[in-house]
């Protein structure tokens, strides 16, 4: 056992070095005003401050809140009925829904985002369809729509992947159980079904809000530069502007926010370990 420890002992460093350390840097960067500097500096907070007493920068960071809700809250309310109908499928059907599900995150997130700029651009497919209905002069892309979709296309795999784990490992007696007793189905699922699947549910919930409410590139690809969410701030402030020390206060609210939800999200999901109801 000892041996095994020591032969771990090289992943931890390796690990402390590509996790921990960047984070160090970031958090030292986020309270210096020395450029990006680590040689002299001098400690301040006018980076959180300058932060949190412009209303723009709050208003991008509700905004960057509020469209990572929207995009869960899409993901749940369509993920859960194809996550379901995956787990209630049989073994061979069960296996080509899933495989259809994971085979386009296969290809590079980017390049997804990328072909809905086509699709949603003037003369685009969706707008070729919309007119057929009347309604082919609406404005697709650039929108906070297109931003919307693009969240929510390139997040609810990792929903409903969540979602059907949980209802494949559930006990289906217990179904069975709540049948006997009289309880219809509806009953069935509410009681039953759903507050097993809500491990599922709370974990498909972190692995899209969290990455939703910093993602960059999707707002700025479908968004066209004209809708800014935080993650956009950020990578502005980096690259830009150049203002290392700004960029990575923003980066540390952040990331304060995301250890938050998470700890938020693990003490729900504590609470209702085992499907047990509180």
């Amino acid at each position: 056992m000892k041996r095994f420890s020591q032969l771990a002992w090289p992943y931890i460093v390796w690990s402390a070095l590509i996790l921990l350390l960047p984070m160090l840097l970031i958090a030292l960067y986020s309270v210096t005003d020395q450029g990006n500097s680590i040689i002299n500096f001098s400690l301040t907070f006018e980076h959180y401050k300058k932060f949190f007493t412009d209303p723009d920068f709050l208003l991008v960071l509700w905004r960057s809140i509020v469209i990572a809700m929207k995009t869960t809250v899409i993901c749940i309310l369509l993920g859960y009925p194809i996550a379901y109908f995956i787990a209630r499928s049989s073994d061979r059907v069960r296996n080509i829904l899933v495989l259809a599900i994971t085979l386009p995150m296969w290809i590079n997130m980017l390049v997804r985002t990328y072909a809905w700029i086509g699709i949603l651009s003037d003369g685009g497919i969706a707008q070729q369809i919309l007119s057929w209905f009347g309604l082919g002069n609406q404005q697709l892309l650039y929108t906070e729509g297109a931003v919307l979709l693009g969240m929510v296309y390139n997040f609810i795999p990792f929903m409903i992947l969540q979602i059907n784990t949980s209802l494949c490992k559930m006990d289906y007696s217990l179904i069975e159980a709540s049948h006997d007793l009289g309880a219809n189905r509806l009953q069935t699922f509410w009681k039953v079904t759903f507050p097993l699947s809500l491990p599922g549910v709370i974990s498909g919930i972190t692995l899209v809000f969290l990455p939703a409410v910093s993602s960059f590139f999707i707002p700025k690809l479908l968004g066209g530069g004209q809708y800014f969410l935080i993650g956009n701030i950020i990578e502005n402030q980096f690259i830009t502007v150049g203002e290392w020390n700004f960029g990575s206060a923003i980066s540390m609210i952040m990331a304060v926010i995301m250890m938050v939800m998470m700890m938020a999200v693990r003490k729900a999901e504590s609470r209702n370990k085992g499907g047990k109801m509180k």
